[in-house]
């Protein structure tokens, strides 16, 4: 084992490692940007190393120069680089390994070699595991798309050659989509790879995605410990996993778990890794009854979703990281799997309506209140605590709830209970959104496939309720919210009659009338009136007439914040903010031709000038925060008269970026 190693990373993999050392007696090194040097995983260390800006700007986090300094520095005979930044780049481990630092992972080879999507591929034909017909090299354009599109038919794919994570891949429905589509991967993957390479296949669908955890030692021994579920994902990133893979047979996981093992040892691999796959579900069946499988990509690093395999196989899968690369063999097979796990990604998002549909933006802010749920099998892995600030230099998965049980069902209930009392206040997060995600029947049945959550995010149906809860529950938390915030001040006023928040009036007690803004800006109207010690609250309907008063108390269990204009409630319902509403006198709100940002970001580029003719829904900008892009288009047709911002900008929520002046 290794007497010092440096977490080359942040946030709650750099806190879930740091664990496993203390636990081992081994020394562990943070290192940090400048806005992370109070941040609880360079807490979770034994020392921290704060790490420079590096000139022109750009993520210190990337900068293998100043990491590899930082461990020298400190003493660290290891390092590891968790997953994101430099966990899958060549260069770093070699760059690590050139320094006489031991790089907890996979050699500087096998990460070159399997990076590249188009390379990996042929390795995995190479060594008999099935893999998708498609195009690559270096000429992939859009004329080369459309061609292979003509040949191969639709939908397809649009893949970075290098990098993984979702990042440079667009699904291509029709033929017209193809230059953009083509335009908008290579950006994203010179972006993110600092390469823009790109492959095209022929989209498996429906498909289920299930993943195989492998270990590989010095000595050529390996491991397939067990297989994850993975097919809950919008834009390619996971949003729930799970293990085992309740959809497969025994022959099915069986040639899943040897075709892993393979590539990997064809590859040169040591250390952890991922080999990720496609279960055709189309209904086709070999002679034996197994459905079709073909090679994804593998991930040469610790993934997000591996606390699910820690806890259905009883290993600590850090601790077996130390153990490969000090050496150690992999003797006998790895621990038989007992019940049944599944992981939710929190992310920093809101969910909002739009187009008939549903999408996810980005969302930044204080965390102004935080608790942990607890229970049995349950597991948190977190980077935040009360204090955080969120902003969009980085990605934005805050943290993980997973929950452990004898079965899927009380998995699923567990993980559902322990959703339900997180406390995440100050920033939205799309936990309420799993929740909901994790009731509907596909997901209780197990009927997932890859693309079930991106229909449903575009079904005019089931969208809305997916988005956000039914308008009761909105309107009996707002009732609880006034009565929370009636509560604050009656504890608050002084001695007398005259400092009661009691709404007083000679003869009969008066209404308060309120009116409360969420943060997609929907208007609720309320009115309130003191009843002894709890409260008279009424929603008042969109039509005409009043709404029934109904008595309200606080709730002692529930936990209220305030940040700036919002008020924060969460309690057995979910988590809520209002705000007042904004006084008129302020400042009219944007016109019906205003182009507004929907999140905080950078402008990627402006795709229209002043005096342009544009159709309604036509991009006119392009943004990018936390690591994603979002067209902002034209609202209905007419002439573009106003652009307010240039690419390279970095703008705020809601701040005005462009006008349309609609056709008379």
């Amino acid at each position: 084992m290794p007497d010092r190693v440096l977490i080359a990373n942040r946030g709650e993999i750099a806190a879930r490692i740091a664990r496993t050392l203390r636990r081992l007696g081994v020394e562990s090194v943070a290192v940090h940007a400048p806005e992370d040097a109070g941040a609880p995983h360079v807490r979770a260390c034994d020392r921290a190393v704060p790490l420079p800006v590096p000139d022109g700007g750009g993520s210190p986090y990337l900068a293998v120069d100043a990491l590899v300094a930082a461990a020298v520095a400190e003493g660290c005979d290891a390092v590891h680089p968790g997953y994101g930044f430099v966990a899958e780049r060549a260069d770093a481990a070699q760059a690590f390994a050139d320094a006489g630092i031991t790089w907890i992972g996979p050699p500087p080879t096998a990460i070159d070699l399997l990076g590249d999507k188009a390379r990996s591929k042929a390795t995995a034909a190479q060594a008999g595991v099935p893999v998708v017909p498609g195009l690559e090299g270096d000429d992939v354009d859009a004329d080369a798309v459309a061609r292979f599109a003509a040949d191969a038919g639709l939908p397809l794919l649009l893949k970075a050659s290098a990098g993984g994570g979702g990042k440079g891949m667009r699904r291509v429905d029709d033929p017209a989509q193809i230059p953009d589509a083509v335009d908008a991967a290579r950006r994203e993957a010179v972006a993110a790879f600092g390469r823009g390479e790109l492959l095209v296949e022929r989209l498996v669908t429906p498909a289920r995605h299930v993943e195989v955890q492998v270990a590989v030692d010095a000595h050529r021994g390996a491991w397939a410990i067990g297989e994850r579920e993975c097919s809950l994902q919008r834009r390619h990133q996971k949003l729930l996993e799970e293990s085992p893979a309740q959809c497969l047979t025994a022959a099915e996981r069986r040639a899943l778990h040897e075709a892993a093992t393979r590539l990997a040892l064809a590859a040169g691999y040591r250390n952890l890794g991922t080999v990720e796959f496609l279960l055709d579900v189309s209904g086709a069946r070999d002679a034996d009854g197994a459905r079709p499988f073909f090679f994804l990509e593998m991930n040469a690093r610790l993934q997000v979703e591996h606390p699910v395999t820690e806890l259905v196989h009883g290993l600590d899968l850090v601790e077996l990281q130390l153990a490969i690369a000090d050496g150690e063999a992999l003797d006998g097979a790895p621990p038989a799997p007992a019940g049944h796990a599944i992981e939710a990604r929190i992310t920093a998002e809101r969910v909002a309506l739009a187009d008939g549909g549903a999408r996810f933006l980005p969302a930044t802010g204080p965390v102004v209140a935080y608790a942990e749920p607890r229970g049995p099998g349950v597991r948190v892995d977190s980077g935040i605590e009360t204090g955080t600030v969120v902003t969009t230099s980085f990605d934005p998965m805050l943290l993980k709830v997973i929950a452990h049980g004898r079965d899927r069902e009380q998995a699923l209930a567990r993980l559902d209970r322990a959703l339900g009392g997180l406390v995440v206040l100050g920033v939205e997060t799309g936990a309420g959104f799993l929740r909901r995600l994790l009731a509907r029947d596909e997901v209780r049945s197990d009927a997932l496939t890859t693309t079930l959550v991106e229909e449903l995010l575009a079904d005019p149906q089931a969208a809305p309720a997916l988005a956000a809860p039914p308008a009761a529950d909105r309107e009996a938390a707002a009732r609880r919210l006034v009565a929370a915030r009636h509560a604050a001040q009656a504890a608050a006023a002084g001695p007398g009659a005259f400092a009661a928040a009691d709404s007083w009036r000679a003869g009969v007690p008066g209404w308060t009338h309120l009116e409360l803004h969420d943060p997609d800006d929907g208007a609720l109207r309320l009115r309130a009136r003191a009843d002894g010690d709890a409260l008279l609250v009424a929603v008042e309907p969109d039509g005409d007439g009043p709404g029934a008063p109904v008595r309200v108390a606080a709730d002692p269990r529930a936990t209220v914040a305030q940040d700036g204009p919002w008020t924060w409630l969460h309690d057995a319902s979910g988590t809520w903010c209002w705000r007042d509403a904004p006084d008129a006198a302020a400042g009219g709100a944007a016109g019906g031709g205003d182009l507004t940002a929907p999140l905080p970001g950078v402008v990627l580029s402006v795709r229209a000038q002043p005096g342009d003719r544009v159709t309604a829904g036509q991009p006119v900008l392009v943004l990018e925060s936390m690591k994603m892009e979002l067209e902002v288009a034209a609202p209905h047709a007419g002439t573009l008269t106003t652009v307010h911002v240039a690419a390279g900008e970095h703008v705020a929520r809601g701040q005005a970026l462009a006008v349309v002046e609609e056709d008379a």
